[in-house]
Formats: C-alpha cells, sequence, structure tokens
C-alpha cells in the first residue's frame, strides 16, 4: 500500500513539473564561469539548498507563510546545471500561480545569488527579469560629506592667508635692516690708493689737510 502511494505522489509530481508546464520555471547556473578553479558540484545537497531558498522567498509571499522545502518540486536536471522548478500547494494539488512565485524570486534574488556565490548573469531565472539590487543607504548624510569638504577648504584657506600674511610681514622687516647694513658696511670700509689705505672723506664735515695748515691755523681751531 505506501509502495502504491509512493508511485501515485511521484507520478503526480511528474505531471506537475515538466518542461514548459504551467508555472514552471527553467533555471540556469554557470557555476563554472562564476567562480573558475573554486567552482564547487552541483549535488543533491545543492539542490536542497535551492529548495530552500525558493521556499524561504515564497514564505515572504503574503498567505504562503506555509511553504515547505517539499513544495519545491525539481526536474529535469542536467550535468551542465540547468533544471525546470514549480511550487505546488499540496491542500489543492497544484502548483502556484506564476505570477506569485516570479513575485517572491525578484524580492529575494539577491539573497538566492549569495546563497550560491553567484549573479544575475550565473544563475539566470529564464522567465524571470533580473532586477537591480535596491541602492544602500550611506551610513552619513550626503549632506555632512559635503560640509565637511567645504569647511575643510575653507580651513586650508584661511591658514595659508594666515602664513602668507606672517611671510610678507617678515619680509618688509628684513628688508631695511639689510639696507642699513649694507650703508654701515660702506662708511666702514677704508679707501686705498696707490696700495696706501686712506680714511674716507667725511663729505658733510670736510676733512683738514695738515700739510697745508698755517702755523696759527693749526694752534687756533676754527
Amino acid at each position: 500500500m505506501l509502495w502504491l502511494l509512493f508511485f501515485l505522489m511521484t507520478a503526480i509530481h511528474a505531471e506537475l513539473c515538466q518542461p514548459g508546464a504551467a508555472n514552471a520555471f527553467k533555471v540556469r547556473l554557470s557555476i563554472r564561469t562564476a567562480l573558475g578553479n573554486k567552482a564547487y558540484a552541483w549535488d543533491t545537497s545543492e539542490e536542497y539548498l535551492f529548495k530552500a531558498m525558493v521556499a524561504f522567498s515564497m514564505r515572504k509571499v503574503p498567505n504562503r507563510e506555509a511553504t515547505e522545502i517539499s513544495h519545491v518540486l525539481l526536474c529535469n536536471v542536467t550535468q551542465r546545471v540547468s533544471f525546470w522548478f514549480v511550487v505546488t500547494d499540496p491542500s489543492k494539488n497544484h502548483t502556484l500561480p506564476a505570477v506569485e512565485v516570479q513575485t517572491a524570486i525578484r524580492m529575494n534574488k539577491n539573497r538566492i545569488n549569495g546563497a550560491f556565490f553567484l549573479n544575475d548573469q550565473t544563475l539566470e531565472f529564464l522567465k524571470i527579469p533580473s532586477t537591480l539590487a535596491p541602492p544602500m543607504d550611506p551610513s552619513v548624510p550626503i549632506w555632512i560629506i559635503i560640509f565637511g569638504v567645504i569647511f575643510c577648504i575653507v580651513i586650508v584657506a584661511i591658514t595659508l592667508l594666515i602664513l602668507s600674511g606672517i611671510w610678507q610681514r617678515r619680509r618688509k622687516n628684513k628688508e631695511p635692516s639689510e639696507v642699513d647694513d649694507a650703508e654701515d658696511k660702506c662708511e666702514n670700509m677704508n679707501t686705498i690708493e696707490n696700495g696706501i689705505p686712506c680714511d674716507p672723506l667725511d663729505m658733510k664735515g670736510g676733512h683738514i689737510n695738515d700739510a697745508f695748515m698755517t702755523e696759527d691755523e693749526r694752534l687756533t681751531p676754527l
């Protein structure tokens, strides 16, 4: 009796899951293309994981929270890793509408991809168009980032202006001292004529040559 029931259930499942059947979807995986030398073999454990992910996705659909792994049927599995699957409703012994399955897969495609280390190009649901991943919200608001950049630019500009002012002020203070040093150096230089150092001529106060002074002029100061 149990064998009869088993064969009956197998026949029902075979009738529900067929290539091109109503509410059936074909899946194609390119594991070798995606992972190269790290590619894993597709076996019954991987099939179980796939069924679990589909059942998980169906549980996210309203009124399908009771979906179990056994409700997901696979058929026509090939070595190039392609197969068909359907999701059944055991209470009514028929497959769930394709629209519900498609909605569930699209909502959780990223989770399914991640479970097999694949992406939309290497894990394809041929009758279900791939969807883009939802945009990630940055942990820091955009306006804070923009404000921080502008604030840093302003701080750098102010710092450069302050340093430029200090440098120019030091340069102005240095120029008069260099002029004074040059004048002092010129005043202290002794002129040399015919190899004999001579005192510089005082152009302001004049200079009296003793050789041309008379005796009265030497004794009587001017």
